[in-house]
């Protein structure tokens, strides 16, 4: 119990100090090569940004395909419902996106 009072009486004097103003022979010096490093790694993501954009801007609109093939239209990544032609209906096995049996009341 008195460890706990202990840190909490410690906390409430680091936290009650008055902030004076910062002094000495270091303060507000910064070494150029960290101001070298930032505007490096600013150029760097102005870079990836421009480079992404135009990656982007090749992307097509959709990637459905226009005409799938006959073995195509029943493959995994092929959405059913998506399916054009014959009103949507296909002559293969039927798949978890078909209507679900009516029950019986």
């Amino acid at each position: 119990m008195s460890l706990t009072v202990g840190v909490v009486a410690g906390a409430v004097d680091l936290l009650a100090q008055t902030p004076s103003s910062p002094s000495g022979p270091e303060f507000g010096k910064a070494s150029p090569i960290g101001l070298v490093v930032i505007l490096a790694l600013l150029a760097g993501v102005v870079l990836l940004v421009r480079s992404m954009n135009k990656q982007l801007k090749n992307l097509p609109e959709t990637f459905e395909p226009d005409h799938p093939e006959p073995d195509q239209e029943a493959d995994e990544g092929t959405d059913r419902g998506a399916l054009h032609g014959d009103n949507g209906t296909t002559s293969g096995p039927s798949g978890p996106t078909d209507n679900p049996p009516k029950l019986q009341k």
